[in-house]
């Protein structure tokens, strides 16, 4: 290689117009010869047989450098901008503690907990376009987080938990107020996802009661937020194992693999009777595999390194998400996003909370027994894979040993004549995510505080005793239904027993974490999507399974094919 200026590399030159002049006699070459040396020299403004200056050289050089400084003052202002433009895009709220914090381990590092809502607000012509529901409506205020995942990332960012918590579980939503809208509750029970009424910091604290684990960050996004992000990707690789036509997330593919984007994966993330058993359960696992797609693709040789990839991506991210003031710049996210690359595929698990039937209503859920072995392995920081990434025992059963508390009513009577001591109880178990307790007076004064269960509620009972520090002595069993808690003159205050202390169980497995949780890691890329064989659709009032539906709706476009189309 050559410097245009200097001669061959490396090597420095002498000017050709510096060399050292000759004496010279009159002849043809003397000065003022016609084109002789003098004359050219003449020409150039110089003495004959002067040197030639270096000037012309150095201020070549000088006006690159002054280029050279102008393109690293333009990139570095056009990052500037960049970022500035990104960092204006993001809306962030504050938390203001709402969900606990996070515990650094032995060596000072710190576990990362993120609540990732899906919203379903019908805010904007858009998302009412995109999700339908406004015709007689319109356009709307509120919204419901109809997904909830709980994002876990260890503090040694060696694994990662991907919790889904259904959208039809009934839990204790707790006081909130929403500093944006001012709409406030002063709690009640009633499904987990309709805490985002009251803003997305009572949807957190909604979830950290429910589970025990601490949330201090929550990323948002609504319907045209996932509808922008798999078009910033490229679209997600997806499978369905037979055809199918949701009617009404209006998903419609063909049994195989499948590249979505746009409002076609918007549809599939949407779509809860195409899957499973038309519930919200089915939904979860298919949005498993969306995400495990997508994640592969993220950690695909070039997604990350393509600089036009990487703006489209974080253009369209920042302008889908509402974060947390935790979250709420590119620097950070960016550092969000390379703390989920360190984690390898293999040891991502995603897991849906294992659920029961809400014995009030069979078309909700509740907590079922095996989700608080879940819930304490991703507040503990404890992995749910092995260190080659094997999954440990995904189809097992937890033990029944206790009932969740989320499914528990008491009914707590006042025998120690101290005015609102009932009262007090029913409120410190609520506060723990039991369902409900009423008060009244116990019907004589009580020296001693009893919990009386019916058949069938020892589970229960214990659970609550668990709560309350009550010795398993003061447990009884009676002849009538339910749980009834008479505090004595034995426990006169406060709201855990007298002179015992609260027993830490010991830490289950891996394998009874996931134990009915339809657990699966991110590198599963051959898992497809069950299509519901139930009739869970349809069309023109005619009740179909989606495979049936599909074949009656050859006329319709698939929404891969409509998805290309309007792209």
């Amino acid at each position: 290689m050559t410097d245009p200026w200097d001669g061959p590399a490396g090597r420095g030159t002498r000017s050709r117009g510096a060399r050292v002049p000759r004496p010279r006699t009159a002849g043809p070459d003397r000065a003022g010869s016609p084109g002789g040396r003098g004359a050219v020299g003449a020409r150039a403004g110089r003495r004959p047989g002067e040197a030639r200056p270096a000037g012309r050289g150095r201020r070549l050089l000088r006006t690159a450098a002054i280029t050279l400084s102008l393109i690293v003052v333009l990139t570095a202002g056009a990052g500037w901008l960049f970022y500035r433009h990104l960092d204006g895009n993001l809306h962030s709220v504050s938390l203001d503690g709402k969900g606990g914090t996070e515990k650094a381990d032995a060596f000072g590092r710190t576990p990362l907990n993120i609540l990732v809502m899906g919203s379903d607000g019908r805010t904007s012509t858009t998302d009412c376009r995109l999700g339908g529901g406004c015709s007689r409506t319109g356009v709307q205020t509120g919204a419901n987080a109809d997904v909830q995942m709980v994002l876990h990332i260890s503090a040694d960012r060696s694994n990662a938990t991907v919790l889904s918590i259904p959208r039809d579980t009934m839990t204790r939503v707790p006081a909130c107020r929403d500093g944006a809208t001012g709409r406030a509750t002063t709690g009640y029970y009633g499904q987990v996802n309709s805490a985002l009424r009251y803003g997305p910091g009572c949807q957190v604290a909604t979830v950290h009661r429910l589970t025990g684990i601490p949330v201090d960050h929550f990323v948002e996004l609504d319907f045209s937020g996932v509808v922008k992000m798999s078009d910033a990707v490229g679209g997600v690789s997806v499978c369905v194992s037979d055809d199918v036509y949701d009617t009404y997330s209006h998903l419609k593919l063909s049994r195989g693999t499948h590249t979505l984007k746009g409002v076609a994966a918007l549809e599939f993330v949407r779509s809860r009777h195409g899957f499973g058993d038309g519930s919200d359960l089915g939904r979860t696992v298919a949005q498993h595999i969306f995400l495990s797609a997508m994640i592969r693709k993220f950690k695909s040789a070039g997604t990350l390194t393509d600089p036009t990839a990487v703006y489209r991506l974080a253009d369209a991210a920042t302008k889908a998400l509402t974060v947390d003031d935790g979250l709420g710049s590119v620097k950070k996210l960016i550092g969000l996003a390379a703390d989920v690359n360190k984690v390898p595929a293999r040891r991502i698990t995603f897991a849906t909370m294992q659920t029961a039937p809400d014995p009030a209503d069979h078309d909700r859920v509740v907590a079922a027994p095996g989700a608080a072995s879940l819930f304490a392995a991703i507040a503990d920081d404890r992995p749910l894979t092995t260190g080659n990434g094997a999954h440990p025992g995904s189809t097992a059963r937890a033990a029944a040993s206790a009932e969740p508390a989320a499914r528990i009513a008491v009914t707590v009577r006042n025998g120690t004549g101290i005015t609102g001591r009932a009262r007090a109880l029913a409120d410190a178990l609520t506060d723990q995510g039991f369902r409900s307790a009423t008060t009244g007076n116990a019907s004589g004064p009580a020296t001693t505080t009893t919990l009386t269960y019916g058949p069938g509620h020892e589970a229960a009972a214990r659970t609550v005793a668990r709560a309350l520090g009550l010795p398993s002595a003061r447990l009884e069993q009676g002849t009538g239904t339910g749980l009834t808690l008479v505090v004595g003159s034995d426990w006169p205050s406060g709201n855990h027993y007298p002179g015992t202390a609260t027993a830490a169980p010991a830490p289950a497995g891996p394998k009874a974490a996931v134990g009915g949780a339809h657990a699966s890691t991110a590198d599963q890329g051959k898992t497809c999507a069950k299509v519901s064989p139930y009739k869970t659709v349809t069309l023109d009032g005619v009740a179909m399974t989606p495979a049936q539906a599909y074949t009656a709706a050859r006329g319709r476009p698939d929404s891969d094919v409509r998805s290309d189309s309007d792209g």
